[in-house]
């Protein structure tokens, strides 16, 4: 796999997407290597514990688009929103699964919107799909899924806050 060639395309996507949007959302990007996959990633800092290194972080939600070299072998980019211990998340009082139930309640609206997309899955994993590679139109497709994903981004929002924990005491 060229790796290069692959964060070239991931950058020229994330470089296309609506950065005023970005900010009014406070959605921030990422592009890299992981686990042998060339990622996007879109998350905000107050998904996380740690604002230093809100990739890394123990307890964190995150939505990624990436390939690999088995991924490209089927023509396949995937993608998911995932939430990595979120009875660790500050200022939450999370039980993982009804995170994840309520979500996807919420998420049932905007399916169809998403290619080959799923919700069974335990609650690390809110929702996982894929969408045919097509390389010639691979940053397109980046594009589309990132857009897609800004647009629903605040039901990850709706879905912690009856998880916050008052602080009135």
């Amino acid at each position: 796999m060229d790796f290069e060639h692959y964060l070239d395309k991931f950058k020229k996507s994330a470089d296309s997407l609506d950065k005023r949007l970005l900010d009014q959302k406070k959605l921030e990007i990422s592009i890299g290597i992981v686990l042998n996959s060339v990622y996007l990633k879109l998350y905000k800092r107050e998904w996380t514990n740690d604002l230093n290194n809100p990739l890394t972080a123990e307890a964190r939600i995150f939505f990624s688009v990436w390939v690999n070299e088995k991924t490209l072998q089927e023509n396949k980019v995937f993608y998911n929103i995932h939430a990595l211990k979120l009875r660790k998340l500050n200022g939450y009082s999370i039980l993982s699964r009804e995170f994840a139930n309520s979500f996807r309640k919420q998420f049932k609206t905007y399916q169809n919107n998403w290619e080959n997309v799923s919700v069974k899955f335990g609650p690390l994993t809110l929702m996982e799909g894929w969408t045919e590679l097509k390389e010639e139109n691979l940053e397109n497709i980046i594009t589309n899924l990132a857009d897609n994903f800004i647009e629903i981004c605040s039901l990850i929002d709706n879905t912690l806050k009856p998880f916050k924990q008052d602080n009135r005491k």
